[in-house]
């Protein structure tokens, strides 16, 4: 691949995110960590899995664990509706959905646009957070999937879609 053509500009490397809203706080994912985007189907009950995992759903024959991206971020639970949308990723390897509220737009940003997120983060565990991208009329937290969800958390989901 060329220089010419490694998703660089003038301005530096441009990040390719999909972005997605919860409550009023806009995020972003890598694009290439998504593989799809859903409408909500009926998601099974898993007993005795993590508060923050839904259950999971049957998605071309492979069962994929669904997390409420809401609850992992520790914000409060909403009622699902017409725009609810899951996003599956792949998470080191792993494919899970996170349920989140609705899915905005893809989005090619600067990366110089953004920086590290502040030290005091209100209400979102700033351990998830890559950094923050300053667009002209609003701000956008970049989420690290890596990080989203700890060694054992992960253990967890895994064990969860294997029964």
């Amino acid at each position: 691949m060329s220089k010419e053509n490694s998703g660089k500009n003038e301005s530096g490397e441009l990040l390719q995110l999909v972005s997605f809203k919860i409550g009023n706080e806009e995020f972003g994912v890598d694009i290439l960590k998504v593989q799809e985007i859903n409408k909500m189907v009926p998601i099974t009950k898993v007993p005795n899995s993590p508060e923050f995992v839904e259950g999971v759903i049957n998605l071309r024959g492979k069962v994929i664990p669904i997390v409420d991206l809401r609850t992992r971020l520790g914000l409060q639970k909403v009622e699902k509706n017409k725009d609810t949308r899951i996003i599956v990723v792949d998470v080191e390897s792993r494919i899970i959905g996170f349920i989140v509220d609705s899915v905005s737009e893809v989005l090619r940003i600067p990366m110089n646009i953004t920086e590290a997120p502040p030290a005091l983060t209100t209400g979102i565990d700033s351990e998830f957070i890559k950094s923050v991208g300053k667009l002209e009329d609003r701000l956008l937290i970049l989420i690290d999937l890596d990080k989203i969800l700890s060694a054992a958390e992960k253990r967890e989901i895994a064990s969860v879609a294997n029964n």
